[in-house]
Order: structure tokens, then sequence, then C-alpha cells
């Protein structure tokens, strides 16, 4: 167990899955241990190049935040806020990105959209082949977003989304194991813990983890 190794699959088709930690040099991209990502089209150690689209954190003040133990499917998008456009102006025509053009304020391009914040993703989360997550958009823990959903709104801890707009398909589980996970945190636990606890966690059996 070495999180901050590249290429934590070995044998064929290795170099498709990274540990997201070990590639992303972008300080506002910030990502959980052990999270990782697969891409069978390009190389998924420009993730952060090909995935986390118009991020102009400089200007927008922006973040992606990741947590630990995610699995993030091939072509999976992360829409910030560069690619949107101001719904409060008469135009949908960002005027500000060419300041030449116009005599504007080269310093006040980001009045050409509207900013909707960080988009945060919990812990243990699935997210689908070609998913899109949009700017401003929070992930609850274990939660899972179907294939080429498009995700414009949060997404509540251990629910399964889909569809455009995604909604809500159902929870995970009842709403007591739900709690209960919640409460335990999994994958806070030392990777030692967790490794002792490997058949508990992939046979779902919630009343041997707790002990």
């Amino acid at each position: 167990m070495n999180p901050k190794q590249t290429y934590p699959r070995k044998g064929n088709n290795g170099t498709e899955s990274v540990y997201l930690k070990s590639v992303v040099k972008d300080p506002n991209i910030i990502v959980g241990d052990f999270t990782m990502y697969n891409d069978f089209v390009n190389d998924p150690r420009d993730f952060e190049h090909n995935n986390v689209l118009y991020h102009y954190p400089l200007c927008n003040k922006e973040k992606l935040v990741i947590g630990k133990y995610c699995s993030i499917a091939c072509g999976a998008k992360f829409m910030f806020t560069g690619g949107n456009h101001s719904l409060k102006s008469l135009s949908t025509y960002p005027f500000p990105v060419f300041p030449g053009e116009w005599g504007l304020d080269e310093w006040d391009v980001a009045r050409a959209w509207d900013n909707n914040g960080d988009i945060i993703i919990g812990n243990d989360v699935w997210i689908g082949y070609e998913a899109i997550i949009m700017q401003g958009v929070t992930i609850g823990d274990g939660a899972i977003v179907g294939t080429r959903a498009v995700v414009t709104k949060d997404v509540a801890p251990y629910s399964i989304v889909g569809g455009v707009p995604a909604k809500e398909i159902r929870k995970r589980f009842d709403n007591d194991t739900i709690k209960k996970l919640q409460d335990m945190q999994w994958w806070n636990w030392a990777d030692e813990k967790v490794k002792d606890n490997l058949e508990n966690i992939i046979n779902g059996d919630i009343n041997k983890l707790e002990k």
C-alpha cells in the first residue's frame, strides 16, 4: 500500500490507472490518498489538463477538492467557472474575455462569467464514464454518479444519481447504515486498519466493521 505511487495496478493495462495524488501538480486541485483515475483513451497522468476544464484559479479563486478512495472513470470532466457565461448580462457574449477589442480593463475578465465556487467531491465517491460535474457542486461521501450524467446540483451522501441533469435514483443503503458509515469514516483509518477490515468492507458487513 503506497498512495504516493503512480501506477497501483500491475500487469496488462497497468498504465491506464493512476493514483491522482501522485500526478496532479496544480495546488488548486487537492486529491486524497488512494483516489484513482482510469483512462483508456488518453494518458491518465494528464488528468488536470484533459479533465479539469476552464479552471483559472488566479482570477476565479476556485478549487477542485477530491477526497480519499474515490474512483473516477475515463473521460469524467470537472467544468469550472471559466466555461460559464454571465446570466446577469443582457448578452451571452463574453465581452470581458476580449478587453482589447472593447476597451475594457484586462484584469476584469471574471465579469464574463458567474462564479459558482469550488467543486467538492467527498470520500469513496464513484464517478462514472464521461460524467460531467459542474462548478459549485458538492458530492457527498459514498455517492455514485452514473455514466454520462451531468451533475448540476449537490449530491447527498450515499445516493446514486444519473441522467441529464442528474437526479437521484436511489440511496445505496438504508438511513441507519448511512449514518453509521458517516460516523465511522473508515476512509480516515490508518492504511493497515483498512487492510485488516477489507473483507468486511468488500462483503458489506457493517456490523463486523463496527467491532
